[in-house]
């Protein structure tokens, strides 16, 4: 009987999921679209079960029909992360989920553990100095805001980890996940850290570290009853999306990086060692004995999508009138820092700024400055990388802005270097469902899934322009950085 693979992602608004045949090929796919919650300045919450598992459930109802005749061999899950959510001994979750690196409530627990554990020891220990990505300081805030809650705690989960525990009752913690749960995790001994996990997280149970291309249990009773699923169904320890979606492109060997196009833009550069730097994430591979490097800009897609609901159209024709617009947007220049930024500034109140803009520019000027922008942020990342002893040697892109060509054209302009577009750019549900085709031994050609279909290559003579702009931006942000403060700082005060 042919063997089948089930993927399921949940992100950050929809969810995804994947049946895959063993060699690779996409027999169904599903979305579903959910609702994130905002409910102070400053905080992005779920809920875990009205989001997160009813989603998991919907996904597995309407994929499942799909694998008539198939024998289904493994599933995979991922979601958004890091994230802290609190549960008690039986993983009923206690409050919402806080999210990863756009919620920053912790601001005040991140500088009280730098103060104490010291910032360079710190990023040494850990690899990622601590921001609003790190779960450490939002533990601290737990047991400092919501004490009551803190002391019910029994369980530290994330995403993926929860949906593990519904479905097997184990309570695991993928090895790249817990190296994003900064202070805790030691990246050189790859463990728990036994000097700072008590003082950060005091009384809280750590969940047992494993790989996530390790089988962690099998579908329960109880859950094959509300999912669909067959009973010992083999399910994997899961991570975080972006890393199985690294995973979906083959960005899997030293020196490949992984160029996410989505809402924001997202990078992960394989390692074969820990290489911390101040502007990065260093954490753990997906796959054992290695590590990554990690960087994200706060917004990219937003950027996009909000200029397209300015202009009430649609975005084949902004793409096409950008397109026929010339490099550098005819003089205009924009910092895509319309929620601050993560890598490699680490500024949440930084700003986005759109300079020498006059009635000359039009809507097409405006979209192309917007992805010429985050294509100098890109650049920005990829030599922070290099910087850091990751020079990239294949990136490979991914998401949903990769379509049309325009966006992934101009980044490989501006950045000099070619870019790798895969066959399959389903996102990490796909990367999900190979995970669990190597921890089950039933994926067909792991490393043969989704080959290159295409090479975006850059033009010289466009690459040359674009170096003179991105003097320019990377002095604009110190140029304007100290009124973006005050205006963010006026935003703030109305929120």
């Amino acid at each position: 009987m042919d063997q089948v693979l089930l993927g399921i992602d949940i992100g950050t608004s929809s969810s995804k999921g994947v049946l895959v045949a063993a060699d690779g090929r996409i027999i169904a796919r599903a979305s579903r679209p959910h609702e994130t919650s905002y409910p102070h300045p400053g905080w992005v919450e779920h809920d875990a079960e009205s989001v997160w598992w009813a989603d998991f459930v919907a996904l597995v109802r309407e994929l499942l029909p799909a694998a008539e005749g198939r024998q289904l061999a493994g599933l995979g899950v991922s979601g958004i992360g890091p994230v802290l959510l609190p549960a008690d001994g039986a993983g009923n979750p206690l409050r919402p989920a806080v999210l990863y690196g756009v919620d920053t409530r912790a601001t005040a627990q991140i500088d009280a553990l730098n103060e104490e554990l010291g910032a360079e020891e710190i990023l040494r220990r850990g690899g990622s100095a601590l921001t609003s990505q790190a779960v450490g300081p939002k533990i601290r805030w737990l047991a400092e805001r919501e004490p009551d809650v803190y002391r019910r705690t029994e369980m530290l989960l994330m995403c993926s980890s929860y949906l593990v525990h519904r479905l097997t009752g184990r309570y695991v913690l993928d090895h790249h996940s817990a190296s994003q749960c900064d202070p805790l995790y030691d990246l050189h001994e790859r463990t728990w850290s036994a000097k700072w996990a008590p003082e950060v997280a005091p009384d809280l149970p750590l969940p047992e570290l494993v790989w996530s291309t390790e089988v962690v249990g099998r579908v329960g009773a109880e859950a094959a009853a509300e999912t669909g699923l067959p009973e010992g169904l083999p399910v994997t320890a899961g991570t975080i999306d972006a890393w199985a979606e690294a995973t979906s492109v083959g960005v899997r060997a030293p020196g490949d990086v992984m160029l996410m196009y989505g809402t924001t833009m997202f990078f992960v550069q394989v390692l074969t060692d820990p290489r911390p730097h101040p502007a990065l994430w260093g954490t753990c591979g997906a796959f054992p004995d290695t590590y990554t490097l990690a960087a994200g800009m706060a917004t990219s897609g937003a950027v996009t999508e909000w200029l397209r609901g300015l202009f009430d159209g649609d975005f084949a024709r902004l793409v096409a009138d950008a397109g026929e617009v010339p490099a550098g947007s005819r003089g205009l220049l924009l910092l895509p820092y319309f929620a601050g930024e993560r890598t490699p500034i680490f500024d949440p109140d930084a700003r986005g700024v759109l300079a020498g803009l006059t009635t000359a520019h039009g809507r097409a000027e405006l979209y192309r400055a917007a992805l010429e922008g985050i294509g100098f942020g890109v650049r920005h990342n990829l030599e922070a990388m290099a910087e850091a002893g990751g020079a990239a040697e294949r990136l490979v892109a991914v998401g949903g802005g990769t379509q049309g060509g325009l966006w992934t054209q101009i980044v490989t302009d501006i950045a000099g270097r070619e870019q790798q577009i895969p066959a399959e750019t389903v996102g990490a549900a796909y990367g999900d469902a190979l995970l669990a085709g190597v921890a089950t031994g039933s994926a067909i050609d792991p490393d043969g899934w989704n080959p290159v279909t295409s090479v975006v290559r850059p033009d010289p003579e466009r690459s040359e322009r674009y170096e003179r702009f991105y003097e320019h931006y990377r002095d604009l942000y110190e140029a304007t950085a100290r009124t973006a403060h005050f205006l963010a700082a006026e935003q703030h005060a109305a929120d």
